[in-house]
Protein backbone atom coordinates (compact mmCIF):
# COMPACT_ATOMS: atom_id res chain seq x y z
CA UNK A 1 0.00 0.00 0.00
CA UNK A 2 1.27 3.47 -0.95
CA UNK A 3 2.08 5.98 1.78
CA UNK A 4 -1.04 8.34 -0.53
CA UNK A 5 -3.33 5.57 0.67
CA UNK A 6 -1.84 5.32 3.94
CA UNK A 7 -2.10 8.78 4.33
CA UNK A 8 -5.67 8.80 2.82
CA UNK A 9 -7.06 6.54 5.56
CA UNK A 10 -5.06 6.95 8.50
CA UNK A 11 -5.77 10.59 9.20
CA UNK A 12 -9.23 10.40 8.26
CA UNK A 13 -9.93 9.86 12.60
CA UNK A 14 -8.73 13.15 12.73
CA UNK A 15 -12.22 14.74 11.00
CA UNK A 16 -14.40 13.92 13.82
CA UNK A 17 -11.25 14.93 16.48
CA UNK A 18 -11.14 18.51 15.05
CA UNK A 19 -15.28 18.81 15.25
CA UNK A 20 -15.18 17.73 18.78
CA UNK A 21 -12.20 19.93 19.13
CA UNK A 22 -14.20 22.53 17.56
CA UNK A 23 -17.68 22.15 19.85
CA UNK A 24 -16.39 21.02 22.82
CA UNK A 25 -14.39 24.35 22.79
CA UNK A 26 -10.52 22.45 23.14
CA UNK A 27 -7.48 24.33 23.89
CA UNK A 28 -7.31 26.50 20.14
CA UNK A 29 -4.03 24.89 19.11
CA UNK A 30 -5.62 21.36 19.46
CA UNK A 31 -8.33 22.49 17.21
CA UNK A 32 -5.68 24.07 14.94
CA UNK A 33 -3.55 20.70 14.96
CA UNK A 34 -6.50 18.35 14.33
CA UNK A 35 -8.18 20.54 11.98
CA UNK A 36 -5.20 21.11 9.73
CA UNK A 37 -4.43 17.05 10.14
CA UNK A 38 -8.13 16.54 9.08
CA UNK A 39 -7.71 18.44 5.67
CA UNK A 40 -4.70 16.18 4.61
CA UNK A 41 -6.75 12.79 4.05
CA UNK A 42 -9.64 15.39 2.28
CA UNK A 43 -7.11 16.86 0.23
CA UNK A 44 -5.92 13.16 -0.94
CA UNK A 45 -9.12 11.90 -1.84
CA UNK A 46 -10.32 15.31 -3.37
CA UNK A 47 -7.36 14.89 -5.89
CA UNK A 48 -7.27 11.05 -6.06
CA UNK A 49 -11.46 11.51 -7.53
CA UNK A 50 -10.16 14.37 -10.10
CA UNK A 51 -7.48 11.63 -10.95
CA UNK A 52 -9.72 8.80 -11.71
CA UNK A 53 -12.64 11.10 -13.51
CA UNK A 54 -10.07 12.41 -15.47
CA UNK A 55 -8.90 8.77 -16.52
CA UNK A 56 -12.41 7.58 -17.12
CA UNK A 57 -13.41 10.96 -18.93
CA UNK A 58 -10.25 10.79 -21.49
CA UNK A 59 -7.41 13.02 -21.82
CA UNK A 60 -8.61 16.10 -22.94
CA UNK A 61 -11.73 16.46 -20.39
CA UNK A 62 -8.62 14.76 -17.87
CA UNK A 63 -6.41 17.08 -18.18
CA UNK A 64 -8.71 19.81 -17.69
CA UNK A 65 -9.83 18.31 -14.67
CA UNK A 66 -6.56 18.10 -13.15
CA UNK A 67 -5.90 21.58 -14.05
CA UNK A 68 -9.10 23.24 -12.57
CA UNK A 69 -8.91 20.98 -9.53
CA UNK A 70 -5.54 20.78 -8.98
CA UNK A 71 -5.61 23.16 -6.35
CA UNK A 72 -9.19 22.93 -5.43
CA UNK A 73 -8.09 22.59 -1.19
CA UNK A 74 -5.69 25.82 -1.56
CA UNK A 75 -8.23 27.81 -3.10
CA UNK A 76 -11.00 26.69 -0.59
CA UNK A 77 -9.14 27.72 2.69
CA UNK A 78 -7.97 30.88 0.69
CA UNK A 79 -11.71 32.07 0.28
CA UNK A 80 -12.67 31.07 3.71
CA UNK A 81 -10.18 33.04 5.42
CA UNK A 82 -10.56 35.62 2.70
CA UNK A 83 -14.42 35.94 4.26
CA UNK A 84 -13.02 35.63 7.69
CA UNK A 85 -11.19 39.25 6.67
CA UNK A 86 -7.48 37.28 6.65
CA UNK A 87 -6.31 39.24 3.90
CA UNK A 88 -2.78 39.32 4.90
CA UNK A 89 -2.59 35.44 5.60
CA UNK A 90 -4.34 34.71 2.57
CA UNK A 91 -2.17 36.41 0.41
CA UNK A 92 1.17 35.28 2.34
CA UNK A 93 -0.54 31.47 1.53
CA UNK A 94 -0.53 32.71 -2.25
CA UNK A 95 3.31 33.44 -2.79
CA UNK A 96 4.33 30.13 0.03
CA UNK A 97 2.31 27.78 -1.80
CA UNK A 98 4.30 29.27 -5.50
CA UNK A 99 7.82 29.20 -3.35
CA UNK A 100 6.93 25.75 -1.50
CA UNK A 101 5.93 23.92 -4.90
CA UNK A 102 8.96 25.19 -6.79
CA UNK A 103 11.78 24.58 -3.93
CA UNK A 104 10.49 22.54 -1.59
CA UNK A 105 7.79 20.20 -3.69
CA UNK A 106 10.54 19.88 -6.63
CA UNK A 107 13.74 19.72 -3.86
CA UNK A 108 12.46 16.67 -1.84
CA UNK A 109 11.14 14.84 -5.59
CA UNK A 110 14.80 15.33 -6.72
CA UNK A 111 16.69 14.30 -3.51
CA UNK A 112 14.75 11.16 -3.29
CA UNK A 113 14.92 10.53 -6.98
CA UNK A 114 18.10 11.38 -6.89
CA UNK A 115 19.55 9.41 -4.30
CA UNK A 116 17.51 6.00 -6.17
CA UNK A 117 18.92 7.16 -9.78
CA UNK A 118 22.25 8.53 -10.25
CA UNK A 119 20.56 11.10 -12.49
CA UNK A 120 16.80 11.45 -13.99
CA UNK A 121 15.61 12.85 -17.24
CA UNK A 122 12.39 15.15 -18.05
CA UNK A 123 11.41 17.34 -20.59
CA UNK A 124 13.10 20.56 -20.99
CA UNK A 125 10.46 21.96 -23.03
CA UNK A 126 7.88 21.85 -20.93
CA UNK A 127 10.07 23.22 -17.96
CA UNK A 128 11.10 26.43 -19.94
CA UNK A 129 7.63 27.12 -20.99
CA UNK A 130 6.43 26.64 -17.21
CA UNK A 131 9.21 29.32 -16.08
CA UNK A 132 8.46 31.84 -18.58
CA UNK A 133 4.58 31.79 -17.89
CA UNK A 134 6.06 32.23 -13.97
CA UNK A 135 8.29 35.01 -14.61
CA UNK A 136 5.42 36.82 -16.10
CA UNK A 137 2.87 35.78 -12.87
CA UNK A 138 6.08 37.84 -10.85
CA UNK A 139 6.27 40.37 -13.13
CA UNK A 140 1.85 40.56 -12.39
CA UNK A 141 3.13 40.54 -8.29
CA UNK A 142 5.78 43.01 -8.53
CA UNK A 143 4.25 45.98 -10.45
CA UNK A 144 1.35 46.48 -7.56
CA UNK A 145 4.48 46.69 -5.12
CA UNK A 146 6.61 48.76 -6.81
CA UNK A 147 3.79 51.27 -8.26
CA UNK A 148 3.18 51.83 -4.00
CA UNK A 149 7.16 51.71 -3.10
CA UNK A 150 8.07 54.03 -5.94
CA UNK A 151 5.68 56.90 -5.45
CA UNK A 152 4.59 59.27 -2.59
CA UNK A 153 1.53 58.00 -2.85
CA UNK A 154 -1.11 55.50 -4.03
CA UNK A 155 -5.09 55.77 -3.50
CA UNK A 156 -6.29 51.99 -2.54
CA UNK A 157 -8.38 52.21 -5.16
CA UNK A 158 -6.20 52.74 -7.86
CA UNK A 159 -4.07 49.48 -6.70
CA UNK A 160 -7.24 47.39 -6.44
CA UNK A 161 -7.71 48.64 -9.99
CA UNK A 162 -4.41 48.00 -11.23
CA UNK A 163 -4.47 44.54 -9.36
CA UNK A 164 -8.48 44.16 -10.90
CA UNK A 165 -6.58 44.13 -14.29
CA UNK A 166 -3.52 42.10 -13.75
CA UNK A 167 -5.73 39.54 -12.19
CA UNK A 168 -7.77 39.64 -15.90
CA UNK A 169 -4.89 39.15 -17.67
CA UNK A 170 -3.57 36.42 -16.05
CA UNK A 171 -6.30 34.40 -16.25
CA UNK A 172 -6.29 34.92 -20.07
CA UNK A 173 -2.68 33.78 -19.88
CA UNK A 174 -4.27 30.65 -17.97
CA UNK A 175 -6.61 30.09 -20.64
CA UNK A 176 -4.14 30.14 -23.24
CA UNK A 177 -1.82 27.91 -21.29
CA UNK A 178 -4.37 25.60 -21.51
CA UNK A 179 -4.95 25.86 -25.45
CA UNK A 180 -1.51 25.54 -25.53
CA UNK A 181 -1.31 22.36 -23.46
CA UNK A 182 -4.67 20.68 -24.20
CA UNK A 183 -4.37 21.55 -28.00
CA UNK A 184 -1.74 22.90 -30.19
CA UNK A 185 1.15 21.73 -28.22
CA UNK A 186 -0.65 18.55 -26.55
CA UNK A 187 2.18 16.33 -27.72
CA UNK A 188 5.01 17.60 -25.61
CA UNK A 189 2.20 16.62 -22.56
CA UNK A 190 1.47 13.15 -23.60
CA UNK A 191 4.28 11.22 -21.51
CA UNK A 192 2.63 13.25 -18.41
CA UNK A 193 -0.68 12.34 -19.07
CA UNK A 194 -0.46 8.26 -19.74
CA UNK A 195 2.04 8.45 -16.52
CA UNK A 196 -0.67 10.38 -15.07
CA UNK A 197 -3.34 7.94 -15.99
CA UNK A 198 -1.03 4.64 -15.39
CA UNK A 199 0.02 6.31 -11.63
CA UNK A 200 -4.15 7.21 -11.24
CA UNK A 201 -4.99 2.89 -11.90
CA UNK A 202 -1.95 1.28 -10.61
CA UNK A 203 -3.35 0.24 -7.85
CA UNK A 204 -6.68 -0.90 -8.77
CA UNK A 205 -5.21 -2.71 -11.52
CA UNK A 206 -6.76 -5.99 -11.15
CA UNK A 207 -10.16 -4.70 -10.52
CA UNK A 208 -10.17 -2.71 -13.41
CA UNK A 209 -9.25 -5.98 -15.38
CA UNK A 210 -13.42 -6.62 -14.92
CA UNK A 211 -14.64 -3.40 -14.82
CA UNK A 212 -13.91 -0.10 -14.88
CA UNK A 213 -13.81 2.45 -12.54
CA UNK A 214 -17.20 3.64 -11.41
CA UNK A 215 -17.51 7.38 -12.73
CA UNK A 216 -20.43 8.30 -10.42
CA UNK A 217 -18.45 6.73 -7.58
CA UNK A 218 -15.78 8.64 -8.03
CA UNK A 219 -18.02 12.11 -8.61
CA UNK A 220 -19.75 11.16 -5.53
CA UNK A 221 -16.18 11.13 -3.41
CA UNK A 222 -15.49 14.46 -5.53
CA UNK A 223 -18.18 16.18 -3.90
CA UNK A 224 -18.13 15.25 -0.22
CA UNK A 225 -13.96 15.74 -0.11
CA UNK A 226 -15.24 18.61 -1.53
CA UNK A 227 -17.99 19.69 1.01
CA UNK A 228 -15.52 18.40 3.62
CA UNK A 229 -12.04 20.46 2.90
CA UNK A 230 -14.87 23.38 3.11
CA UNK A 231 -16.35 22.29 6.45
CA UNK A 232 -12.71 21.61 8.10
CA UNK A 233 -11.19 24.92 6.38
CA UNK A 234 -14.06 27.04 8.55
CA UNK A 235 -12.42 25.26 11.88
CA UNK A 236 -9.02 25.33 10.90
CA UNK A 237 -9.62 29.18 9.63
CA UNK A 238 -11.21 29.71 12.97
CA UNK A 239 -8.40 28.49 15.19
CA UNK A 240 -5.23 30.06 12.70
CA UNK A 241 -4.87 33.50 14.34
CA UNK A 242 -5.12 32.51 18.23
CA UNK A 243 -3.02 29.20 17.48
CA UNK A 244 -0.03 30.83 15.57
CA UNK A 245 -0.09 33.71 17.92
CA UNK A 246 0.03 32.16 21.15
CA UNK A 247 3.30 29.75 19.39
CA UNK A 248 4.86 33.08 18.62
CA UNK A 249 4.28 32.94 15.00
CA UNK A 250 3.13 35.88 12.77
CA UNK A 251 0.41 35.96 10.07
CA UNK A 252 2.85 36.10 7.35
CA UNK A 253 5.51 32.57 8.57
CA UNK A 254 1.67 30.94 9.06
CA UNK A 255 0.27 32.24 5.30
CA UNK A 256 3.69 31.55 3.79
CA UNK A 257 4.88 28.34 5.31
CA UNK A 258 2.35 26.65 7.49
CA UNK A 259 -0.67 27.10 4.98
CA UNK A 260 0.98 25.37 2.00
CA UNK A 261 1.90 22.44 3.79
CA UNK A 262 -1.69 21.87 4.93
CA UNK A 263 -3.47 22.62 1.36
CA UNK A 264 -0.73 21.59 -1.03
CA UNK A 265 -0.50 17.61 1.46
CA UNK A 266 -1.76 15.52 -1.79
CA UNK A 267 0.16 17.18 -4.97
CA UNK A 268 3.70 16.72 -2.13
CA UNK A 269 2.90 12.97 -1.65
CA UNK A 270 2.40 12.61 -5.64
CA UNK A 271 4.78 14.38 -7.05
CA UNK A 272 7.56 12.59 -4.20
CA UNK A 273 6.46 9.52 -5.33
CA UNK A 274 6.56 9.29 -9.21
CA UNK A 275 9.58 10.83 -8.15
CA UNK A 276 11.32 7.95 -6.65
CA UNK A 277 9.70 5.82 -9.12
CA UNK A 278 11.78 7.63 -11.80
CA UNK A 279 9.10 9.69 -13.48
CA UNK A 280 10.51 13.29 -13.09
CA UNK A 281 8.57 14.37 -16.12
CA UNK A 282 5.04 14.01 -13.92
CA UNK A 283 6.57 15.56 -10.51
CA UNK A 284 8.06 18.29 -12.69
CA UNK A 285 4.96 18.84 -13.84
CA UNK A 286 3.23 18.41 -10.53
CA UNK A 287 5.48 20.86 -8.78
CA UNK A 288 5.62 23.61 -11.70
CA UNK A 289 1.95 23.21 -12.68
CA UNK A 290 0.72 23.72 -9.08
CA UNK A 291 2.53 27.00 -8.67
CA UNK A 292 1.33 28.15 -12.48
CA UNK A 293 -2.16 27.64 -11.16
CA UNK A 294 -2.11 29.16 -7.74
CA UNK A 295 -0.22 32.39 -9.98
CA UNK A 296 -2.45 32.56 -13.07
CA UNK A 297 -6.07 31.56 -11.53
CA UNK A 298 -5.88 30.72 -7.78
CA UNK A 299 -4.59 34.11 -7.08
CA UNK A 300 -6.80 36.15 -10.09
CA UNK A 301 -9.75 34.59 -8.57
CA UNK A 302 -9.39 35.60 -5.05
CA UNK A 303 -9.23 39.07 -5.95
CA UNK A 304 -12.84 39.10 -8.07
CA UNK A 305 -13.81 36.80 -5.21
CA UNK A 306 -13.16 39.57 -2.47
CA UNK A 307 -15.38 42.11 -4.40
CA UNK A 308 -17.83 39.99 -4.53
CA UNK A 309 -18.10 39.27 -0.67
CA UNK A 310 -16.89 42.90 0.13
CA UNK A 311 -13.56 41.46 1.66
CA UNK A 312 -11.20 43.73 -1.14
CA UNK A 313 -7.83 41.94 -1.82
CA UNK A 314 -5.49 43.72 -4.20
CA UNK A 315 -2.11 42.03 -5.20
CA UNK A 316 -0.32 44.46 -3.30
CA UNK A 317 2.43 42.20 -1.65
CA UNK A 318 4.85 42.60 1.10
CA UNK A 319 8.00 43.30 -0.53
CA UNK A 320 10.08 40.55 0.77
CA UNK A 321 7.04 37.58 -0.31
CA UNK A 322 7.81 39.67 -3.76
CA UNK A 323 11.49 38.80 -3.42
CA UNK A 324 10.88 35.35 -2.03
CA UNK A 325 9.00 34.46 -4.84
CA UNK A 326 11.48 35.89 -7.39
CA UNK A 327 13.87 33.93 -5.89
CA UNK A 328 12.32 30.48 -6.18
CA UNK A 329 11.14 30.84 -9.76
CA UNK A 330 14.46 31.48 -10.64
CA UNK A 331 16.70 29.21 -9.03
CA UNK A 332 14.02 26.56 -10.44
CA UNK A 333 14.34 28.20 -13.76
CA UNK A 334 18.13 27.20 -13.64
CA UNK A 335 17.85 23.97 -11.98
CA UNK A 336 15.54 22.89 -14.58
CA UNK A 337 17.03 24.33 -17.59
CA UNK A 338 18.86 21.33 -19.00
CA UNK A 339 15.97 18.74 -17.97
CA UNK A 340 18.62 16.63 -15.85
CA UNK A 341 18.10 16.36 -12.19
CA UNK A 342 20.25 14.88 -9.14
CA UNK A 343 20.17 14.90 -5.48
CA UNK A 344 22.45 17.29 -5.11
CA UNK A 345 19.79 19.74 -7.14
CA UNK A 346 17.33 18.86 -5.05
CA UNK A 347 18.92 19.49 -2.53
CA UNK A 348 19.84 22.80 -3.06
CA UNK A 349 16.38 23.63 -3.64
CA UNK A 350 15.91 22.82 -0.45
CA UNK A 351 18.69 24.71 0.86
CA UNK A 352 16.94 27.54 -0.42
CA UNK A 353 13.92 27.05 0.77
CA UNK A 354 15.14 26.40 4.44
CA UNK A 355 16.77 29.48 4.54
CA UNK A 356 13.47 31.46 2.90
CA UNK A 357 11.89 29.84 5.70
CA UNK A 358 14.05 30.73 8.61
CA UNK A 359 14.05 34.48 6.82
CA UNK A 360 9.80 34.28 6.98
CA UNK A 361 10.41 33.31 10.56
CA UNK A 362 11.90 36.00 11.71
CA UNK A 363 10.60 38.71 9.80
CA UNK A 364 8.94 41.18 11.93
CA UNK A 365 6.34 41.76 10.00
Amino acid sequence: MSLKKILSYALLIFIPISLAAKYLEWNSLVVFITSALGIVPLAIWLSTATEEVAVISGPSIGALLNAVFGNATELIIAIVALRSGLVDIVKASITGTIVSNLLLVMGLSMLLGGLRYKEQEFQPVIARVNGSTMTLAVIAILLPTMVIYTSNGVKESAILNLSITAAAVLILVYALTLVFSLKTHSYLYDVGLVELESETSKGSETEETTHKPNLWLWLGVLAIATIGVAFESEIFVGAVEEATAGLGLTPLFTGVILLPLVGGAAEYVTAVGVAIKNNMDLSVSVAMGSSLLVALLVAPILVFVGLVIHQPMDLNFNPFEVVAVAVAVTVANLISLDGRSNWLEGALLLATYTVLGAAFYFHPA
